[in-house]
């Protein structure tokens, strides 16, 4: 029996293959039929900036599936609906005994440092496994993975309530940090990028758009919170000028999430350093999500409110059959239009 599995043979090359199916690696691992997987931003960086680990490679850390076939004593049946958390930790380190996993000094990692879900099938252990609520649509469950990664920034904050909040980029993860925070209780918060189908998708959801193309981002946020800047700001851009921005944009006591993997050399003038000092500013950095306590975690909280109070369908800007997959990548990687997130239908 073989599967088809969306190789990146080499750096900037991709290839639709027939391969084995994958080997089972723990004894308590489900084969899981994928559904749906959708394309990070890493898998642009890790499959054409040679970033990659090792070649070949099956790339795809955000997904969502169905148990194709379980073990004896499992805790999960044949034919449930589930979203996959892509870190494989040692569970032995000093960080894993804390069940802090993604600090793990010795982790595994679907779709990165392993083949991940650009395929048919994948073996998943059972202490990475999230069963989908009946009231999630399965496609959406597939952006189980950065919306839990939205809302692990987003839970860094001291948030009481009446915040004014700023997110500088307005696409998936940039989108949902906002959501998080309206769900959290701001006041208003501003969403700042330069695409303005981003920002009217984020104006819909209710929140005040602002192009930097157009605005000075740091004026538009100072005007509109009486001269004080905002309370909170997340970056979810991931660009040396973005990071400077949230932090210049942000208020006396006010806290910042560096969310954004940055591009480059992030450096700050000596005047911008005292700013910040003197404003007494808490700048937190943040990476993945946590998936315990039980029931309170992130990946738990994503599937609680999915499809009620947090919306994703919006977000979704293509689907692709996996056939297509190597045109989706040049879709994005030529620029040839808009697009969010874009998710390859699989098995669905």
């Amino acid at each position: 029996m073989t599967m088809k599995a969306l190789v990146l043979v080499k750096n900037s090359k991709l290839k639709l293959m027939d391969l084995p199916m994958p080997e089972k690696f723990t004894e308590d691992s489900y084969l899981i039929k994928i559904s749906y997987a959708g394309i990070c931003g890493s898998d642009i960086h890790r499959g054409f900036e040679k970033e990659a680990y090792h070649y070949p490679l099956i790339m795809g850390h955000e997904f969502s599936g169905v148990i194709e076939k379980s073990f004896k004593g499992a805790k999960y049946r044949e034919g449930q609906r589930i979203t996959v958390f892509p870190l494989l930790p040692c569970y032995k380190c000093k960080a894993c005994q804390t069940g802090n996993y993604a600090q793990c000094s010795n982790y595994d990692y679907f779709g990165s440092r392993r083949n991940g879900a650009f395929a048919e099938y994948l073996y998943v252990p059972e202490k990475n496994i999230f069963p989908i609520p009946d009231h999630v649509e399965l496609i959406h469950a597939a952006m189980t993975e950065p919306c839990a990664v939205a809302l692990h920034g987003v839970r860094k904050f001291n948030l009481k309530g009446g915040e004014r909040a700023a997110v500088f980029g307005g696409g998936p993860i940039g989108n949902m940090a906002a959501q998080w925070l309206k769900l959290k209780g701001s006041e208003k918060v501003i969403v700042i990028d330069i695409d303005e189908k981003k920002l009217n998708i984020a104006q819909k959801m209710g929140f005040i758009p602002c192009n930097s193309k157009k605005t000075d981002p740091v004026e538009y946020i100072l005007k509109n919170t009486d001269g004080e800047g905002a309370d909170v700001s997340i970056e979810a851009c991931g660009l040396p000028i973005t990071y400077r921005q949230a932090i210049n944009s942000t208020s006396r006591f006010g806290e910042v999430v560096l969310l954004g993997n940055i591009a480059g050399d992030f450096i700050l003038p000596q005047k911008e350093v005292s700013n910040m000092l003197r404003k007494e500013l808490k700048v937190y950095g943040t990476w993945n999500s946590k998936i315990v306590p039980t029931g309170i975690d992130d990946w738990s909280t994503v599937l609680k409110f999915m499809d009620k109070e947090i919306h994703v369908q919006d977000l979704i800007s293509h689907i692709f059959p996996l056939e297509e997959g190597i045109n989706a990548f040049k879709y994005i990687i030529n620029k040839e239009g808009f697009y969010n997130k874009i998710m390859f239908k699989i098995g669905a």
